[in-house]
């Protein structure tokens, strides 16, 4: 039911408009009652779906310094009860304590959105968007017409990766530069230093197979595909094919985008892993040899371990023309793209991993401009 209610706000606009002003009426008139106070903290991640990303990076930063005993933290949930964190309240999102407390708070930090479509953030209250990547596909006024844009405020502080992210980001969400941070993502920290005792425990943690290399398949949503619960995917892909040809070397991990409701064709069993409800993607990066993505931002993280990059952008041009994108990814991905199958497959079989290390890393000079130390700049926001 929830789905649905989520489905229809974002795509009957009609529906949408009603919802945001009733409710924005609501809001400021609870305002003149409920005051910011200096010393709570609002977190989410991907909206309430996850406690995942760079929300968790600083949170987890923050409980280690003492600088931040006074604060009370709420993490916020679509289902608190899925999840177990030690010195912060869990809180429902959308519930009225979950307003509430979002009136009161003095910090929000988010990698999406507090708002979920509404418009009430206190004047006093400082919005910390750490967003979930550089992006490829057009975000904001740049997005089509097609895209649904919700409505929300501005944000007071955006992490960036690159004065790519600054330019691209600071013209689609309407923002002035200075609010930028070029510190990286903190969720992005964790990759600039991996050992081969960590690589080895995550596997034995996933069971996989002692001399098989990993294939990381972590494919980006298409809002435009979707069935009454939402997004779906169907990646054109001949299974047999893939066992066939890789299955000595490799096994695949296949990881759906947290909007993706339903996977269509992709089976788990011993070859192919369906590893979209783990929650620590780093991990999976960290053991992969190799990425295979489409437009996903995954693509300028999984850059930072140097490793070989595949596109398998099999439907480049309805997505060119229905999503639009910022680079020519073509020219400006470390191997361009494949358009089908059999090019992909030869690019994995034939890989020659010192040329696509080279490539990968002069990818990762243009787009990733920091060091690994982004979760520590939050001291600087909060005083």
């Amino acid at each position: 039911m929830k789905n649905k209610i989520a489905s229809i706000l974002k795509n009957n606009r009609i529906v949408y408009s009603i919802y945001s002003s009733v409710f924005n009426i609501i809001f400021k008139f609870l305002k003149i009652f409920i005051k910011t106070q200096n010393n709570i903290i609002l977190i989410n991640s991907f909206g309430g779906k996850k406690y995942d990303d760079s929300p968790r990076v600083i949170f987890e930063y923050m409980i280690t310094q003492k600088k931040y005993e006074k604060y009370k933290i709420y993490w916020a949930f679509d289902n608190p009860e899925k999840f177990e964190i030690k010195k912060a309240e869990k809180i429902k999102v959308n519930s009225l304590k979950y307003f509430i407390i979002a009136l009161k708070a003095k910090y929000w930090i988010t990698n999406s959105a507090i708002e979920k479509g509404l418009k009430f953030k206190n004047k006093n209250t400082i919005y910390i968007n750490t967003w979930h990547g550089t992006t490829i596909k057009k975000m904001g006024k740049d997005a089509p017409e097609t895209a649904f844009k919700f409505k929300t405020s501005k944000y007071d502080v955006m992490y960036a990766q690159s004065q790519y992210d600054i330019d691209i980001f600071s013209k689609a969400f309407e923002l002035p530069k200075d609010i930028f941070a070029l510190v990286g993502l903190p969720r992005n920290d964790e990759l600039f230093n991996v050992n081969e005792k960590e690589i080895q425990e995550i596997r034995m943690k996933l069971n996989i197979p002692k001399g098989k290399k990993v294939i990381l398949y972590a494919p980006t949503f298409r809002e435009y595909n979707r069935d009454k619960n939402g997004c779906v995917i169907a990646p054109p892909i001949d299974i047999e094919k893939w066992k066939e040809k890789l299955s000595k070397d490799y096994i695949v991990l296949f990881r759906a985008h947290y909007e993706i409701n339903n996977v269509l064709g992709i089976k788990d069993d011993e070859f192919i892993y369906n590893v979209s409800n783990y929650q620590n993607l780093n991990e999976l990066m960290k053991i992969s040899d190799i990425l295979v993505s489409d437009y996903s931002s995954i693509m300028f993280d999984y850059s930072i371990l140097k490793r070989p990059i595949f596109s398998y952008a099999y439907d480049y041009e309805e997505y060119k023309e229905k999503r639009g994108m910022y680079i020519n990814i073509k020219t400006e991905l470390p191997n361009g793209i494949c358009e089908n199958e059999d090019e992909l497959l030869d690019k994995i079989i034939n890989c020659d991993f010192e040329k696509e290390k080279s490539k990968t890393e002069s990818f990762l000079r243009k787009y990733i401009q920091n060091d690994g130390n982004a979760r520590k700049y939050i001291d600087e926001i909060i005083s």
